[in-house]
């Protein structure tokens, strides 16, 4: 990477290195061109950002705390800080991306709102921002993950919105992405899709990043006011599709020092059939509009994932991970089901705070990377545990 080069943006097409682009129907044209030349301007508004900033403070309750986790760190033997996005206004990252797009899909004049969701975490994010802002809400999502995520559901309906099932292929977070945007192309005068993750056709995993990436702005300066020092040794965050991830990392990107870490769903172990790992498990392909890795057939089937966590069942990954990934900037890590189970009710039993099972994969590789006893480790946890009771309780 030369210097003037970045790991943050995209090239103008929307690609980082190989992976990125937009393929896409030929109906969907106009609205993603029409959010591709008008997003960043939007963002960069006087207006926008004031009021992006104060929704942030006032209504998600940010700043999230950046805490020193004394029994895992002496665990581990090293300095372990999380950074508590569980603590945000619907427990979970989500809500940073859905106020950005709210704000940015009334610019446009939009004024109804899909989404897609697994854990139904950004289903539920997006339910809240649209009720904040008087918005139609439709949110699609897998009948399997309907079932595991009962709460979740509940929260939408309750704050209006209208939840509908995906009953295709394996009835999880891929095939109610393919509604949501099948929806798009027979919707697209009026509404704007807010996608949740670091994926689909550029702008959005541009779009997304940048919004999240107040997670990682946050922990340079709280980290500064700790330690003396903006930077840590290492960046730790689950991966499905990226987002909190993407975040985190944001603005260490760039700062060579900074090790990456992205843990993926191994499901019931990496080769078992049964997993998540994209990036061991993916090829390049094209899937939601965008180039990346995928995990596929020989002859270019998607082959369906699994993970115990809603979030991560995804079977390919944002094509900004796809590049740190090949290009070594980024290292990736899995975590089984079961490693993820126990690093759970670790946390919850040394710590006091019970975490989705999203965020027990990122606590889940902290045995597999050897410490210094002088790192500092902020480790991204990117949502809270309520979602998984049932999941918990059924494990006691």
């Amino acid at each position: 990477m030369t210097v003037t080069e970045t790991y943050q943006k995209p090239d103008a097409q929307g690609y980082y290195g190989k992976f990125g682009g937009a393929y896409i129907p030929e109906m969907l044209h106009r609205n993603v061109e029409e959010l591709r030349e008008k997003y960043l301007n939007i963002m960069a508004e006087t207006s926008f950002q004031k009021e992006f900033q104060q929704l942030l403070k006032d209504y998600v309750g940010r700043p999230t705390p950046l805490f020193l986790a004394e029994r895992l760190s002496a665990l581990h033997q090293t300095n372990i800080y999380l950074k508590r996005e569980d603590l945000c206004h619907t427990g979970a990252h989500k809500i940073n991306n859905t106020v950005g797009q709210i704000l940015l899909a009334r610019k446009l004049g939009k004024t109804r709102i899909i989404a897609e969701t697994g854990a139904g975490q950004h289903g539920v994010a997006t339910a809240t921002v649209c009720a904040l802002k008087g918005m139609e809400c439709i949110v699609y999502m897998g009948e399997k993950d309907i079932e595991r995520q009962a709460p979740n559901v509940a929260r939408m309906k309750m704050l209006g919105a209208k939840v509908i099932p995906a009953t295709s292929g394996s009835k999880t977070l891929k095939d109610a992405t393919n509604e949501a945007i099948r929806d798009w192309i027979n919707n697209p005068n009026d509404t704007h899709y807010i996608i949740g993750s670091v994926v689909g056709p550029h702008p959005y995993p541009d779009m997304v990043a940048r919004f999240q990436s107040v997670i990682s702005e946050e922990a340079r300066w709280q980290l500064k006011e700790k330690t003396g020092s903006e930077l840590p040794s290492h960046v730790i965050a689950c991966v499905g599709g990226g987002s909190n991830a993407a975040g985190a990392f944001y603005h260490f990107l760039d700062e060579p020092t900074v090790q990456l870490i992205a843990v993926e769903a191994a499901g019931h172990g990496v080769n078992s059939g049964m997993s998540a790992a994209t990036t061991q498990l993916g090829k390049p392909g094209v899937l939601h509009g965008s180039k990346s890795l995928v995990m596929q057939t020989e002859d270019g089937q998607v082959i369906e994932p699994h993970s115990i966590s809603a979030g991560l069942d995804y079977p390919g990954v944002g094509p900004l991970h796809a590049h740190l990934f090949k290009s070594g900037r980024g290292t990736y890590l899995n975590a089984t089901d079961d490693e993820a189970m126990q690093a759970a009710f670790e946390l919850a039993k040394i710590e006091g705070i019970i975490p989705a099972l999203e965020s027990a994969h990122a606590l889940a590789a902290l045995k597999q990377i050897k410490f210094k006893n002088s790192d500092t480790v902020v480790l991204c946890l990117s949502g809270r545990g309520d979602k998984d009771l049932a999941t918990y309780m059924s494990a006691m």
